[in-house]
C-alpha cells in the first residue's frame, strides 16, 4: 500500500514498481503468478519478463506506471517483442507498452488489472534473450559443517523473497553475493565449481529458467565437510566455458562452537522473558528496520507484525517469528535489543 503525498514520480524501493500521479491518491498492490493466469499456448509464444502484479487504484489518477522487466536492453534488444499483459475475467489482452527503457516498460494511461510484462519468443533463437540475474547463496544453520543452496534466478524480486521465505522457514541464513558481470540466458546450463573439495548435488550443472514465486525453485546444495579460511565459487557458461560470476566465500565465526553456545543462551533468555519482553519493549518501528537490513524478516512479515492493534500483539507475533527461524535469527534480535535498549536487556539479565 503506498499513500502517495502528491503528483509526481513515485518507485516501490521493494518491488520497483513505479507510478507517475497526477494528485495525492492511495494505491494497493501484490505480487501475483504468472503460472496461475498465463495458459500453456500462450507460454509457448511469449516468456515472462518481469513480475506479475495486482494493482488497485482510483481511476484516471495515474498518468504512467513502470513496470519491472529483467531483459538486458545493453545487448540491443528489439523492444518491440515487449508486450503487456492484462488479466481480467480470466482472459488475457495484450498492449504496447508507451516506451521500454533498462529495468521497467512505461505505460501511459493505463487501466489497472493484474499487469506484467512479457516478451515474445524467437523460435529461430532460444537463447536470444539476455538476462539479468541473481545468484542467491543461503547457509543452512542447523545442517551438518557448512551446507549452502546456490540459486540462479532472473532479477524478480518476486521470486527473490519466495525464495528468501523458503529459506528462513528452513533455518538458512542468506550470504549477499554481486550478481553475474554479464547478462545471461534463458535456456542454457551454468556450471558451478569450487577451488576447494566440494559435493554438489544433485549435479553441478544449473539450468537457467523462469519460474514463478509459488514453484520449487531450481538450486544446488554444496557441501564443504571441512572449510577453509577461503574458498572459491564459480560459475561458467557451458556453451563456451566463459566465466559469468565468481565470489569468495571466508570462515568465519559462523561454524565456532562458541558461537552455538551463545546462541542457546540467547534462546533461554528470550524464551524466559518473553511475556515481560512483550510488555516492555519499545522502538519496534527501528528493531523491524534492523531486522529486515539484518535478512532476518522479509516485508511479508513486518507487515504482519505491524497489522497488530496493540504493541503488545506487535512483540508477541515479533518474537514468535522469530523464535520459529531459529537460534541465529534470535541471536540477531537480542544483539539489536542490547544496542537499542540496553538498560531493559540489563534490567532483564539482572532479574533473571
Amino acid at each position: 500500500r503506498a499513500d502517495l503525498p502528491r503528483a509526481g514520480v513515485f518507485q516501490c524501493s521493494i518491488t520497483g514498481l513505479g507510478f507517475e500521479v497526477k494528485s495525492a491518491v492511495t494505491i494497493t498492490y501484490r505480487y501475483d503468478t504468472w503460472t496461475r493466469h498465463l495458459g500453456e499456448a500462450d507460454r509457448e509464444i511469449w516468456v515472462p519478463a518481469g513480475p506479475l502484479f495486482h494493482i488497485e487504484v482510483q481511476p484516471g489518477v495515474v498518468k504512467a506506471v513502470h513496470l519491472p522487466h529483467f531483459i538486458c536492453l545493453a545487448e540491443y534488444v528489439n523492444t518491440s517483442l515487449c508486450s503487456i499483459a492484462h488479466f481480467k475475467s480470466g482472459e488475457m489482452s495484450l498492449e504496447r507498452p508507451t516506451r521500454v527503457i533498462a529495468f521497467s516498460a512505461v505505460l501511459e494511461n493505463p487501466s489497472f488489472s493484474l499487469l506484467g510484462v512479457l516478451w515474445r519468443r524467437l523460435r529461430s533463437a532460444l537463447n536470444s534473450l539476455p538476462v539479468h540475474s541473481l545468484v542467491l547463496i543461503f547457509q543452512q544453520l542447523s545442517a551438518a559443517n557448512t551446507t549452502l543452496h546456490l540459486y540462479l534466478i532472473p532479477d524478480d524480486n518476486s521470486v527473490k523473497q519466495a525464495i528468501e521465505r523458503q529459506e528462513m522457514n528452513w533455518n538458512s541464513k542468506f550470504i549477499p553475493k554481486p550478481p553475474p558481470f554479464r547478462p545471461l540466458f534463458f535456456g542454457c546450463i551454468y556450471q558451478v565449481t569450487t577451488t576447494e573439495y566440494a559435493e554438489i548435488t544433485p549435479e553441478t550443472r544449473l539450468p537457467f529458467c523462469y519460474k514463478s514465486p509459488k514453484e520449487q525453485q531450481l538450486f544446488v546444495e554444496i557441501y564443504i565437510k571441512n572449510m577453509a579460511e577461503e574458498i572459491g565459487l564459480f560459475m561458467t557458461d557451458t556453451r563456451d566455458g566463459i566465466e559469468v560470476w565468481r565470489a569468495l566465500l571466508r570462515s568465519g565465526k559462523n561454524s565456532s562452537p562458541v558461537r552455538w553456545a551463545l546462541c542457546l543462551l540467547v534462546t533461554a533468555f528470550l524464551k524466559k522473558n518473553k511475556t515481560r519482553l512483550c510488555s516492555r519493549m519499545g522502538q519496534l518501528s527501528t528493531i523491524l528496520m534492523s531486522l529486515r537490513e539484518a535478512n532476518v524478516l522479509n516485508s511479508d512479515e513486518e507487515e504482519e507484525v505491524q497489522g497488530q492493534d496493540t504493541s503488545r500483539k506487535k512483540n508477541r507475533v515479533l518474537l514468535e517469528l522469530v523464535e520459529k527461524k531459529g537460534l541465529e535469527a534470535q541471536k540477531q534480535l537480542y544483539q539489536i535489543l542490547q544496542k537499542k535498549d540496553p538498560y531493559l536487556i540489563a534490567d532483564l539479565e539482572k532479574s533473571s
